[in-house]
């Protein structure tokens, strides 16, 4: 096995909590009304000159502001450009379509002691692996004394070795509401051992909304993973989320936190898979569709895909999903390699035949040239794959390509929490 230095955030806990959990609600509290004042500002602005500030206009206009001196200064920065990401995501999900989309709010305003994550970078921490300890600045304002600080005893969970650690770069402290406690997210490099490849096989995939995700694998045979069930979620959860008299209600934030957990887990699940099943086919080459651009036509304007289209484009986390499956992939010793995927969709994966009106209805694609018929997300996985490896069949070579039209479709059970290949029953 090779051994190779990657990225990973390890979540530890902290064995002194009582001891310095009042010092982190009062740094938690402090995040909460610095955001709440940035996002002040933001309305102020707005109203007065149509326009949102920036990160770096937000950076400048509350430099001075009293709240900005409750964290460590590069702490409060971090709270400042969340809030900007915020607008960017929120003027975003408007450009593409989604009308409903909300800017973001104030943090938990309705609540006595509201606890934001709050981020340490370089000069805001540091950290003791030998001894498993991390050093935590507060702000001005909260300090009795020049030298007062914040330290945690914090404890990995027993697969981790903290003294592999080679360097952090961030430390976050989060609340974890569901055990009522702190935690610390450290973001740092760490030595991985890196399995041989499993094989030099190559599968493609094409990224979906109706199936999330298609695979064309080297040797001949494809598998759907339908996004019914995720669907059916959103809908359940959008649905009261609705019904809530406030946006911003404890039930509307609840029922928010738990979609977005769901969704989460639904990925990483399908990830995981996707990898297993790469592992069981001897594949060492991922290639998968790069969606970015897609919400843009060839001259740089919004595409519209229609009101459910548009919706569907911008809520399903198409980048953040391929981030999963490399980060899983790799730890297994598989590449994963972006390719575009123009023309993909158009194009006979047979003969190679581009032509628009093949694709003759959602779900079916038919080649005017050669006859072959398949499933239009299939067709595309295979011409994703065939960016990466070429195959004779587009040149002419002889090969059954049957499995084109009957892929496996794996589907999401939410009780088991697993994917599972569907069952057919005969007529």
């Amino acid at each position: 096995m090779a051994i190779e230095v990657m990225d990973r955030t390890l979540v530890a806990s902290i064995r002194n909590q009582r001891e310095i959990q009042p010092d982190l609600d009062a740094l938690g509290f402090a995040a909460s009304k610095l955001w709440n004042v940035g996002r002040w500002t933001c309305d102020r602005v707005w109203s007065e000159t149509g326009l949102i500030p920036d990160e770096g206009d937000l950076k400048s206009y509350l430099k001075t502001h009293e709240r900005y001196a409750d964290l460590h200064s590069q702490s409060s920065q971090r709270v400042l450009e969340e809030l900007a990401e915020a607008f960017d995501s929120w003027k975003g999900k408007r450009r593409n379509g989604d009308s409903k989309a909300n800017p973001p709010s104030y943090r938990k305003h309705t609540d006595d002691h509201p606890r934001s994550t709050v981020t340490f970078k370089q000069k805001g921490f540091k950290v003791d692996t030998k001894f498993g300890r991390v050093r935590l600045s507060k702000g001005k304002n909260l300090k009795e004394c020049w030298s007062d600080f914040i330290l945690c005893d914090i404890e990995a969970r027993p697969d981790v070795d903290l003294e592999d650690v080679k360097s952090v770069q961030q430390v976050r402290a989060v609340w974890n509401a569901s055990s009522s406690k702190w935690e610390l997210h450290l973001v740092c490099k760490v030595e991985v051992e890196i399995p041989e490849t499993p094989g030099e096989n190559t599968v493609g995939v094409d990224l979906g909304v109706t199936n999330f995700a298609a695979l064309a694998y080297e040797g001949g045979h494809a598998e759907l993973y339908p996004l019914n069930c995720l669907k059916q979620d959103d809908y359940y959860h959008s649905k009261h989320i609705a019904r809530c008299d406030d946006s911003a209600s404890d039930r509307a934030t609840r029922l928010n936190a738990k979609k977005s957990n769901r969704r989460t887990h639904y990925f990483h699940v399908l990830s995981k898979h996707i990898v297993e099943r790469c592992v069981e086919e001897d594949v060492g080459t991922i290639a998968i569709g790069d969606l970015g651009g897609i919400r843009e036509d060839e001259d740089g304007d919004v595409k519209d895909w229609g009101i459910h289209g548009n919706l569907d484009l911008h809520s399903w986390a198409f980048d953040r999903f391929t981030r999963m499956l490399a980060y899983k992939a790799n730890a297994e010793g598989i590449s994963v390699e972006r390719v575009s995927e123009r023309n993909t969709s158009k194009s006979c994966s047979c003969c190679g035949r581009k032509r628009k009106a093949n694709r003759v209805k959602r779900g079916l694609y038919v080649c005017d040239e050669c006859g072959m018929v398949a499933n239009a997300d299939v067709n595309g996985a295979e011409n994703i794959r065939q960016k990466v490896t070429p195959s004779l069949a587009t040149d002419g070579g002889d090969r059954s390509n049957g499995w084109l039209a009957q892929p496996s479709t794996y589907l999401f059970d939410s009780e088991s929490g697993c994917f599972a290949p569907q069952e057919h029953v005969g007529s």
